[in-house]
């Protein structure tokens, strides 16, 4: 035992030890959030169970657990009973998604074939027995088999209908509303800066006036078409059994898709989860964002995280070249390092709280007095927006990035540097062609540490402008393309708003893990990517000595 301290072993089996126990836990919880979300993307069979008291029920069994010893009857206590919490779905019938169900309740549990999944539009899934499809009342479609092999047909018209729809609705419609709000701000414009004598702009005020009045006869126009794809689509509905044996009318058009769990063969299932997930990634949210996809959600993570390092990256690496390689060191230099450290351990909301009041209050309400003074009081710059946000997290960022770019300086011999100076080099070429490529994996390391804790902030943000529901992206076809004061949307704020203010908690609790799970990823991939690019940089500057 002596002999492994002297040598120092023991300290690398403790080492080796402690690396195998994080990779265990990190593991370990990327296997439970994974495992937790799965009720998002993976087909659960149905459940029927009938009850003593003569009910019926139908949902996927999320839970079991066993009953306490202290909430049976003395007769029941000598047995080990359990409990089950069962996704009956139904909101609009039932008024809530689960229902716990104790052992001695119940009185049957069959799995039938015939039961489906409906996943609607609005008032989440609907569990039951799909009887027939109906056209304006009509049957077009009788029978469990019939209606399961020949409505996915219809579901892809409705889908194209739904698409079409959508596309009017946003694209279209948006286009035009924002034309029209930029007419009016230049109507006010005008308005303002000749308020004294209004009748020398009148002719331009009517010609604004005039593109917008068309602006809006080609709005009624999209509207109407949007109404007679919605009226076409609703002759459409699917006529549903529920467990105690009541009948509901579904309209197609709420009908996302419909699946039989019960039936489905491993084939069907993978391809279920492979559509579940691309849904995921790649779709709008709905229902309140508990369903869905999030993808304008990994836009706007991207986009800020983007906007955050073009900014931080800059300013971290000018700040730490000049304070290891051209500032006189002494005590001042060691005040501001010091402080650099202190700024890197200040709580994230601290920042948040500086950003809303220098760039949103200060910044942007300066911004709409000087260039915005028509609108006002309606702020433009003056509000929340990405912008805004990044600014603020590239201020969290930033002594990341001033420390680890030191270190990766330091790290530099200084034999290379006086070499190169002997050779006839200027202080700057040195710098730029010896120093900065040398150091390069080290910079790059503390800039991907940087962007991925940039990705996983929250605080500062809900402050400088996240929101719940952006209904634009800060990137579209409209000019200037790029809309920095646009509010946004953020995986780390989405965690939070569906996990935490979703009126629905437990309904919501698969999209809460999978969103985690996502954002997990992408903190792991900014982290690989840094180990990649450093090991390559790495061996092309063998002569460093990190």
């Amino acid at each position: 035992m002596k002999k492994l301290f002297k040598t120092g072993e023991i300290f690398i089996w403790f080492t080796g030890f402690g690396l195998a126990v994080t990779l265990l836990m990190i593991s370990g919880l990327l296997v439970l959030v994974l495992l937790k979300g799965s009720d998002y993307y993976y087909p659960s069979k149905l459940a029927s169970v009938s009850t003593v008291d003569g009910k019926n029920y139908l949902g996927q069994m999320v839970r079991e657990e066993p009953i306490p010893k202290s909430n049976l009857p003395d007769s029941l206590r000598d047995k080990d009973l359990e409990r089950y919490n069962l996704k009956i779905a139904n909101r609009d019938i039932y008024g809530l998604d689960f229902k716990w169900i104790e052992q001695p309740e119940i009185k049957s549990i069959l799995y039938p074939k015939d039961a489906a999944v409906i996943e609607r539009m609005e008032f989440g899934n609907f569990n039951g027995y799909p009887i027939k499809l109906t056209k304006d009342g009509q049957t077009v479609i009788e029978g469990d088999e019939n209606v399961e092999e020949g409505i996915s047909s219809y579901l892809d018209k409705i889908s194209d209908f739904r698409d079409e729809i959508n596309h009017l609705s946003k694209s279209e419609v948006g286009k035009i509303n924002y034309k029209i709000e930029q007419l009016r701000l230049d109507i006010k414009k005008l308005q303002y800066y000749n308020r004294d004598d209004i009748s020398k702009v009148q002719e331009q005020i009517d010609q604004i006036q005039d593109k917008i009045d068309k602006l809006n006869n080609n709005y009624a126009v999209i509207s109407h078409k949007v109404d007679s794809i919605k009226h076409i689509a609703s002759r459409y509905s699917l006529l549903v059994k529920t467990a105690e044996g009541d009948e509901k009318q579904i309209d197609l058009l709420n009908i996302v898709r419909i699946y039989y769990p019960n039936r489905m063969s491993f084939v069907q299932k993978a391809g279920f989860i492979v559509n579940k997930i691309v849904e995921f990634l790649v779709e709008d949210p709905r229902e309140s964002n508990t369903e869905g996809g999030v993808f304008p959600a990994i836009f706007g993570t991207v986009m800020m995280v983007i906007l955050m390092s073009l900014v931080a990256v800059p300013f971290g690496v000018i700040a730490a070249l000049y304070l290891r390689e051209y500032a006189k060191q002494g005590a001042f230099v060691r005040l501001v390092r010091i402080a650099v450290n202190n700024l890197a351990g200040i709580p994230s909301i601290v920042f948040g709280v500086f950003g809303l009041g220098f760039f949103i209050y200060f910044v942007g309400g300066t911004i709409d007095k000087l260039f915005y003074p028509e609108i006002l009081p309606t702020p433009t710059w003056g509000t929340g927006g990405i912008l805004w946000a990044s600014l603020t997290l590239a201020l969290l960022t930033v002594p990341v990035v001033i420390v680890s770019t030191e270190e990766a300086l330091a790290s530099i011999p200084r034999g290379i540097r006086e070499a190169s100076l002997a050779l006839g080099s200027t202080k700057w070429q040195t710098v730029r062609r010896i120093v900065l490529p040398a150091a390069a994996p080290g910079i790059l390391t503390g800039v991907i540490l940087a962007m991925a804790r940039g990705a996983g902030e929250v605080a500062p943000l809900m402050i400088t402008g996240v929101v719940k529901l952006a209904p634009n992206l800060p990137l579209d076809g409209n000019f200037p393309f790029f809309h920095l004061d646009r509010k946004f949307m953020h995986l780390g704020f989405h965690i939070f708003d569906v996990g935490f203010q979703s009126p629905n908690v437990e309904a919501a609790l698969p999209m809460v893990y999978m969103t985690t799970l996502l954002l997990i990823l992408i903190v792991v991939l900014l982290n690989i990517s840094a180990m990649v690019l450093r090991n390559r940089l790495r061996k092309k500057y063998k002569s460093s000595t990190f």
